[in-house]
C-alpha cells in the first residue's frame, strides 16, 4: 500500500511538472506570436512610410515637370526611377534590412531632388531673363522698324519734293505760222497755203535747285484731224509711258530763265485749214505747256 501511494505521488509530481512546462511553452509561444505580430505591424508601417515618402517625391517631380516651360529629361528620368522604387517596395516582403536600405535610398533621392530642383529654378530664371531680353529686343526692333519706316517715308517725301521742285517749267509758250520769202526773210501768216513751217517758242523758268546740263524737250504738233505732224518719232520712258512727237529740241540749261525756239516743217503738200494744237513735254513726258492756233 505504501509503495502504491508513493507511485501515485510521483505521477502527480510529474504531471504537475508537465503542466508547468506546457503552460510555460504556451506562454512563450503566445509571447513569440505577439512579438512577431508587433514586428510585422512595425515593418508594415515602416514600409507604408517609405512608400508614402516615395509618392511625395514623385508628386513633387510631377509638379516640377508640369510647371516647367519645356520638358526636362532629368526630371522625367528621376520621376520614373522613383515610380520603379514604389513598385518594388509595394510588392516586396518587408524585412528590416531591405527597409533600411530603401529608407537610405529615400534620403539619397531627396537630396537628388533638391539639387535637380535648384537646377530647374536656375534654368527657369535664365529662361525668364532670356525671354525678357528677347521681348525687349523685339520691342526695340519694332521701334527701330517704325522709325526706319518713318525715315523712308520722310526721305521719299523729300525726294518727291526735290524732284518736283527741281523740275523745269515753262513761263510762256507761243506758236507762229511762218512763210519764207524768196529773200529768205521769215514773216508771220495765218493762211494755210502760205505757211511753210511752224515756229514754236517757249521760255523755261529759272530754277536754282534744278540740275544744270543738257536737256531735251519734245514738241507735239497735232493737225486738224488729230494727226501728229513732223518727224513722228516715239519716246518711251522707264515707267512705260510713250509719246509720238513732232520734234525733239535740245538746249543747255544753267538754272536761269531760257528762251528756246524751234521749227516744225510742213508735211508733203500744204498745211490744211483748221485748228492746230502744240504741246511741249519734258524728258519724263510731263506736259509743260499747250498752245493752239488756227490756219485759214
Amino acid at each position: 500500500m505504501t509503495e502504491t501511494k508513493n507511485n501515485n505521488n510521483g505521477l502527480k509530481v510529474v504531471a504537475g511538472l508537465l503542466g508547468v512546462v506546457l503552460l510555460g511553452t504556451i506562454i512563450y509561444t503566445v509571447s513569440l506570436y505577439q512579438d512577431k505580430k508587433a514586428t510585422t505591424e512595425a515593418l508594415t508601417q515602416e514600409k507604408e512610410l517609405v512608400v508614402e515618402d516615395l509618392n511625395n517625391l514623385k508628386s513633387e517631380y510631377d509638379k516640377a515637370i508640369l510647371e516647367s516651360n519645356a520638358t526636362n529629361e532629368e526630371l522625367v528620368a528621376a520621376r520614373d526611377n522613383i515610380a520603379k522604387y514604389i513598385d518594388s517596395v509595394s510588392s516586396m516582403k518587408a524585412d528590416i534590412a531591405t527597409l533600411s536600405r530603401y529608407r537610405r535610398q529615400v534620403s539619397v533621392l531627396k537630396a537628388e531632388r533638391e539639387e535637380l530642383l535648384k537646377q530647374v529654378d536656375s534654368l527657369t530664371q535664365s529662361n525668364s531673363l532670356l525671354a525678357m531680353q528677347r521681348d525687349s529686343t523685339f520691342a526695340e526692333l519694332e521701334q527701330q522698324t517704325v522709325f526706319n519706316d518713318s525715315l523712308i517715308i520722310q526721305n521719299t517725301q523729300l525726294a518727291d519734293a526735290v524732284e518736283k521742285g527741281s523740275a523745269l517749267n515753262l513761263s510762256t509758250i507761243s506758236v507762229d505760222a511762218i512763210k519764207e520769202r524768196n529773200s529768205g526773210k521769215l514773216v508771220s501768216t495765218r493762211r494755210a497755203r502760205a505757211t511753210d513751217k511752224f515756229k514754236v517758242c517757249f521760255t523755261i523758268a529759272d530754277n536754282v535747285i534744278a540740275e544744270a546740263g543738257d536737256r531735251e524737250f519734245y514738241i507735239e504738233v497735232l493737225g486738224p484731224q488729230g494727226n501728229v505732224l513732223g518727224e513722228g518719232l516715239t519716246k518711251t520712258t522707264e515707267e512705260g509711258s510713250s509719246l509720238t512727237y513732232s520734234k525733239g529740241t535740245n538746249f543747255y540749261y544753267e538754272n536761269d530763265a531760257l528762251d528756246v525756239c524751234d521749227y516744225i516743217n510742213k508735211p508733203s503738200g500744204d498745211f490744211q485749214d483748221g485748228n492746230y494744237m502744240v504741246n511741249v513735254y519734258d524728258n519724263k513726258l510731263k506736259l509743260l505747256g499747250t498752245s493752239s492756233f488756227e490756219l485759214k
